[in-house]
């Protein structure tokens, strides 16, 4: 990149999805893979990845899951068991029918030898591969409640793809837990939408709507559907993960059974819950700007980068001895974690390659400050990086209470702007429809019977169902599209 170039190709308002594209380029994310849909995601993206996985890992066990792995190969015939769950997921599953390659006769490359007896699902989810151990793990209630947690990869076949929101292959974790009771179940099921939400409100800045899917958007297979809906900045809803209460459904698919305390013989509740790679996606159209990715510090990999302005030794060594002291601080109960960066480019090269992969806090330290104490503190969470000129024991002093006012101003921008966002004002349907042809790019709250269609109308704007929230938002009495007495409020928006 060019030393002092501040500015991304496109910017938030001129062109929202070559920004997000852009974004994931300058900060090295991730790039397109030769297979067609997928993605290569490179060490910066990767490492963001694992702040995630660390954070929600010990979320997990925490709350008493263990983790555990299961194959990526699914014979069919458990697939072809849950009836719901394979009419969902049948367009999107990848299918491997040959165990090995040969050369063709006419010598024109290699082509598939030796058809499987049994065709093999590559994991689009793991319920039916899962279930067939726990059926075998589980004979009594005293094996209850068995608390799984599975860090993997999954493919599903996508016509449109796009980095991180929607790819052919993507990481995620999914849990799988075995209840003795429909109630301990749902207990479960929301225990894990909670913590999805603190994760994203307290870790990525991120705040979320906590809401239950219409029937149409259920799980495959599900009796209720769970989920947190993040809003980014040009108005659309994302996903950011799912919790799914199974009842008994996948149960009596894979033969789940234990003797209860009288011994009598019945079928558990299961439920699974997962979050993916999407929320690096989710974290980019949050938090980033025209410079760039901006990284809440509870997320990013590097919170400081010293950066030696001159190589010398001298300069070098006063850069190491300022992050030891850094290093020596600690942030929400965790070392904080500080990176010197001395590779042999030019300083502002260096620094702006900082400022565009999101590090909170950048300090630059050049051969004049050494006799001054001196160096330069530049704050990339606020959209302007400002540069301030302080002693090093300044810095040191301030960096804790710096780190602080960076995640809760990151916070309080992004409600901000998803509380403009929403609207909840609307008295009709035409009213709402009318608002999205006029230019309205932001999220309908609406009374709702809890069972009233889509309007057509809407549903060709490309709105769409996300969630009916928890807890009423609206004080209507009538729902918006049936006219019948509101229960619920549902959200409707535009979605990636």
């Amino acid at each position: 990149m060019a030393a002092g170039t501040s500015r991304l190709a496109a910017t938030r308002e001129s062109d929202f999805p070559k920004w997000y594209l852009e974004v994931i380029k300058h900060a090295d994310l991730a790039e397109n893979s030769v297979v067609r849909g997928c993605m290569v995601i490179k060490p910066w993206g990767y490492a963001i990845w694992e702040q995630m996985q660390a954070d929600l890992d010990r979320r997990f066990k925490e709350t008493g899951h263990v983790n555990a792995y299961f194959p990526l190969f699914i014979p069919k015939s458990l697939i072809e068991k849950e009836a719901d769950h394979v009419e969902g997921f049948a367009k999107e599953m990848a299918v491997v029918t040959h165990h090995r390659l040969k050369a063709a006769d006419d010598g024109s490359g290699l082509v598939p030898d030796g058809e499987l007896a049994e065709p093999l699902v590559v994991r689009p989810t793991s319920e039916t591969i899962i279930g067939e151990s726990f059926s075998r793990w589980i004979q009594s209630y005293r094996d209850l409640p068995l608390l799984i947690n599975q860090w993997a990869n999954v493919v599903r076949w996508e016509l449109r793809t796009r980095m991180f929101l929607r790819t052919t292959e993507f990481l995620w974790q999914e849990g799988h837990t075995v209840h003795a009771t429909a109630e301990e179940a749902a207990e479960e099921t929301a225990r894990m939408l909670e913590v999805y939400r603190a994760f994203s409100e307290d870790v990525l800045a991120m705040p979320v709507i906590t809401g239950e899917k219409t029937p149409e958007e259920r799980f495959p297979g599900a009796v209720r559907t769970f989920c947190i809906e993040a809003i980014m900045q040009d108005g659309k809803a994302l996903q950011a993960g799912t919790s799914h209460d199974l009842g008994q459904n996948f149960a009596k698919g894979s033969g789940i059974t234990f003797s209860d305390k009288e011994g009598e013989v019945q079928h558990a509740w299961t439920t699974s819950w997962g979050a993916s790679t999407r929320l690096i996606g989710g974290v980019i159209m949050t938090h980033s700007d025209d410079n760039g990715l901006r990284l809440p510090p509870s997320l990013s990999p590097h919170q400081i980068v010293v950066i030696p302005m001159d190589l010398d030794d001298e300069v070098v060594a006063a850069a190491q001895e300022l992050a030891t002291k850094l290093r020596g601080l600690a942030w929400r109960r965790a070392p904080v974690r500080v990176h010197v960066d001395g590779r042999d480019f030019d300083a502002p090269t260096r620094r702006w390659e900082w400022v565009r992969r999101g590090v909170p806090l950048i300090v630059q330290l050049g051969k004049r400050d050494l006799g001054s104490g001196k160096a330069m503190l530049s704050r990339r969470w606020r959209e302007q990086p400002d540069r301030e000129l302080l002693l090093q024991d300044e810095i040191v002093a301030q960096a804790v209470e710096i780190l602080e006012d960076a995640q809760t101003t990151m916070w309080s921008e992004a409600a901000g702007y998803r509380d403009a966002f929403l609207r909840s004002d609307f008295t009709s349907v035409e009213e709402i429809a009318a608002a999205y042809e006029s230019g309205f790019d932001g999220v309908v709250i609406a009374p709702w019977d809890g069972e009233a269609d889509m309007p057509e109308r809407l549903a060709k704007l490309a709105l769409s169902r996300r969630c009916a929230t928890l807890t009423r938002r609206t004080t209507a009495e009538t729902c918006l599209f049936s006219g019948n007495p509101a229960t619920q409020d549902l959200v409707l928006a535009k979605s990636y």
